[in-house]
């Protein structure tokens, strides 16, 4: 499902530019909430579980009056112990209708994350990095199934 397709774009916005940020997090506010229809109100920790793919855990870190604060991630099992991989921090802008990639960790399993995290270095590259791929996993997370319901 393209959530994507209920954002009403108000102008055309550049790639990597701030209005086009702006878009990009109301692309992940949809993403999440498809993820996670209960946002408003889910408090804890929660795993989602499908066949085929990683346990999704989520956290609430922290949740005030018009913001949401998650970790989002998959652990795996490593010689040197589990680790978190993507490791990300989420806040959620309830009454902007906006998520935004507040952290990810920096040390990737996957090449793939380690070439889109070498290839910017500035703020608004490193927020545009960061949120591309919120993005790109929130889809990748609803195409699997994944999905997280408050109890």
């Amino acid at each position: 499902m393209l959530l994507d397709s209920r954002i009403v774009p108000q102008a055309v916005a550049k790639p990597r530019s701030f209005v086009g940020l702006m878009a990009l997090y109301e692309s992940n506010y949809l993403r999440l909430l498809h993820l996670i229809p209960d946002l408003h109100t889910i408090d804890g920790c929660y795993r989602s579980r499908v066949a085929g793919d990683c346990d999704l855990h989520v956290d609430v870190l922290e949740r005030c009056a018009y913001t949401v604060t998650l970790s989002l991630t998959y652990y795996f099992d490593t010689e040197q112990g589990r680790v978190a991989d993507p490791d990300m921090r989420v806040r959620a802008y309830l009454d902007g209708q906006l998520a935004e990639s507040m952290r990810v960790s920096g040390n990737h399993q996957h090449a793939e994350l380690r070439r889109l995290f070498k290839a910017h270095s500035y703020e608004l590259d490193q927020r545009w990095r960061r949120n591309t791929v919120l993005n790109k996993w929130l889809e990748y997370l609803s195409d699997q199934g994944h999905l997280i319901l408050a109890r």
